[in-house]
């Protein structure tokens, strides 16, 4: 066993092209081969949501605390509190994000693909009026 820590991420905005709204992340871990696993801590503030976007092996999330949702493309809408835990398979084109009057944060899970030829995520077009429920 480890016992070397690794150091938390500062505190980071996270980019318009992947977001709408104000999220902010925290990096907690990202293993070192042969693991590949990344942990971050996900804040939404009320009405943030993520693009649509796919991960090449697959995510968790964990919500911590809030209100918000998760949505798998051609999928119905799934409301998420805390406590909840939801998986979205590989390469599956999803979203998630706070409600309109809430803020919502998850833990995010994932882990890098095993080439470096293929991208962890990869992000699409973000989400129209009609795609983010209204309050």
């Amino acid at each position: 066993m480890s016992t070397q820590k690794q150091p938390v991420s500062a505190t980071v905005k996270g980019p318009e092209e992947w977001f709408s709204g104000d999220v902010y992340f925290n990096a907690y871990y990202q293993g070192e081969e042969p693991s590949r696993v990344r942990l971050n801590l996900v804040r939404f503030t009320p009405g943030a949501h993520t693009a649509w976007h796919r991960h090449a092996v697959g995510q968790t999330l964990h919500v911590t605390e809030g209100y918000g949702y998760v949505q798998s493309q051609g999928e119905e809408l799934i409301e998420l509190r805390p406590g909840d835990t939801v998986y979205t398979p590989a390469g599956e084109w999803h979203w998630h994000g706070a409600a309109t009057d809430e803020f919502m944060s998850h833990l995010a899970l994932w882990e890098a693909p095993g080439t470096a030829d293929e991208p962890e995520t990869v992000w699409g077009e973000k989400l129209t009026a009609d795609e983010y429920p209204s309050a």
